[in-house]
Parts: C-alpha cells; sequence; structure tokens
C-alpha cells in the first residue's frame, strides 16, 4: 500500500452525510448529527472524495462565496492512508478548482482552519500560516 497514489481516483460531489461522518469520526473529529452534515454538503461550494479500490479514504470540501473567498474544510485522510500524498492530490484538486471559478479576474484567496500539528503540511502547498488558520492568495490569469 506503499505506492497507492496513481490508483486514487478524485470525484467530485459524490460525498454522502453517512461517510462524511463516519470519516469524522475514524480521523478524531466530534460526531455530527446526520441532518448538520446533510446541510453542510448542500451549503458548501463543492466536496472531493479519494476513492481506493471503491472504499472512500479522504475527502475534502470548499465553502465561501464562490468569488473572492474560498475554505478548505474537513480535509481528511484515513489514518492508514496518511502520508501517501492523497492530502496534497485533495488539496490541488480544491485550490485548481477555486482558481478556475474564481469571479474576481484578478486575484482569490483560499484560507482554511489546520488541524493543531498540520500547519506543515499546508506550508509545504504555499499557505502561509496565520493566527487564526492558513491563507493563500492567487493571482487569476
Amino acid at each position: 500500500m506503499d505506492n497507492i497514489y496513481e490508483e486514487i481516483r478524485l470525484i467530485d460531489n459524490i460525498l454522502q452525510a453517512e461517510d462524511f461522518i463516519r470519516l469524522r469520526i475514524q480521523a478524531g473529529f466530534v460526531e455530527i448529527p446526520v441532518e448538520h452534515a446533510r446541510k453542510a454538503l448542500r451549503n458548501g461550494l463543492m466536496n472531493v472524495s479519494a476513492i481506493y479500490n471503491g472504499e472512500l479514504v479522504g475527502m475534502g470540501r470548499l465553502v465561501g462565496d464562490g468569488a473572492m473567498y474560498w475554505y478548505l474544510q474537513e480535509i481528511i485522510i484515513l489514518p492508514q492512508f496518511q502520508r501517501k500524498g492523497i492530502g496534497t492530490m485533495i488539496v490541488n484538486h480544491l485550490v485548481d478548482y477555486a482558481r478556475e471559478n474564481s469571479a474576481t479576474g484578478k486575484f482569490t484567496t483560499i484560507g482554511g482552519v489546520s488541524a493543531k500539528g498540520k500547519e506543515p503540511f499546508y506550508e509545504k502547498m504555499g499557505f502561509e500560516v496565520i493566527s487564526n488558520g492558513i491563507k493563500k492568495m492567487i493571482e487569476i490569469e
């Protein structure tokens, strides 16, 4: 399972509330009610699921205004699949989506809150660690 990077498929907007909750719990986050998860998924801008051998092993969500401000939420990879490049794939996919769908024509900001101790992951990807999370300014060409 060391070199699974090429076998991972990213699929947009298929995440179900029950899977969202399951991944959160398995990654050590607080359980949330299923209706809460459904509403969060419905109101988000987009989500992406990482699939390996038919199994959901990771996820990420984008929330925000869909123009100038985008926020990464719940970048979650199952513990046994961490450190295999899946989180990087998910973040890059979400950043690319924000870049392609920004309506400003000049710049956009992508922010988020990093789980404690995960800041170096985001710094390697060009995010700046700030007092209340992370951010990355992107020029739109």
